[in-house]
């Protein structure tokens, strides 16, 4: 779909579309190995959580995205094809704060456990907070991730909402999808749950530089019984990147275009 503005408001050059970062923000990285706890028990830790969640973050989202994004969703009746089951969701990574509000509202009113990089978590003052939302960091060490993958696996048996963002990096506002790796799709894989894609796109509202945000939901998404676990992730991955991508070309505004660097090449002698 052709662009409505032909002259974005800022230009960004990219060498690696999988491995760079764009958000601006730069933290030093806390440990998260073996000594994680990703499941907790106590009842005060989950009174705190249930508070934390549904009484001060879900409606400071609401109201956030809302007025910032005047955001809508599309298709969200089809989450009610997973009923009580736990299910998993992809998502563009193009969005800061937007990106962690945006999964409490598309799939109010289960909880979600998002799967972040431990950087998330690396601001001692706020740690806890973000815990309490349901932030579920990726180990830092390969100690941790047999707690992990057993954390993920809870969650989804007890019919939460996992979502991942299988881009890894922030690019923000970029209006394409970028290239998916199959690891996050094995978790799906191994705990038989549904995928949908929740792809953000954006438009322009009236004179407003920020964009309106449409959110486009899809699926679910099977992988073929009887492959290798692999081969189940790779199908997954290419069904929800083929979608997401076809999504994506609903936006029809950029505050930011993205443009692959040229790469000079070394003089012959």
């Amino acid at each position: 779909m052709k662009r409505k503005n032909s002259s974005p408001v800022k230009v960004v050059e990219y060498r690696d579309e999988s491995g760079q970062e764009f958000s601006g923000i730069t933290r030093k990285t806390i440990t998260v190995d073996g000594r994680y706890r990703y499941i907790r028990k106590n009842p005060l830790w989950h009174l705190l959580s249930f508070l934390c969640y549904r009484v001060i973050m879900t409606p400071f989202a609401y109201l956030y995205c809302k007025l910032k994004f005047r955001y809508r969703v599309v298709g969200r009746e089809a989450l009610k094809k997973a009923d009580k089951k736990g299910y998993f969701v992809y998502s563009n990574h193009t969005l800061m704060a937007g990106d962690a509000f945006f999964p409490s509202l598309v799939s109010f009113p289960k909880k979600v456990r998002v799967i972040v990089n431990a950087d998330n978590l690396s601001v001692r003052a706020t740690k806890w907070f973000i815990e309490c939302c349901g932030a579920l960091p990726l180990p830092t060490g390969l100690s941790g991730m047999r707690h992990f993958l057993e954390a993920v696996e809870h969650h989804a048996k007890k019919g939460c909402a996992i979502q991942v963002y299988p881009e890894a990096h922030i690019w923000p506002y970029y209006t394409g999808i970028r290239p998916f790796s199959t690891g996050g799709f094995v978790y799906p894989v191994r705990t038989g749950s549904p995928v949908f894609t929740s792809t953000v796109t954006y438009q322009q509202k009236g004179s407003r530089k920020t964009p309106a945000v449409t959110i486009y939901v899809d699926g679910p998404f099977y992988p073929t019984a009887g492959l290798p676990e692999r081969k189940q992730a790779e199908e997954l991955r290419d069904k929800t990147l083929a979608v997401m991508r076809k999504r994506a070309e609903n936006s029809t505004y950029e505050v930011i275009r993205y443009v692959k660097a040229e790469i000079e090449e070394e003089s012959k002698t």
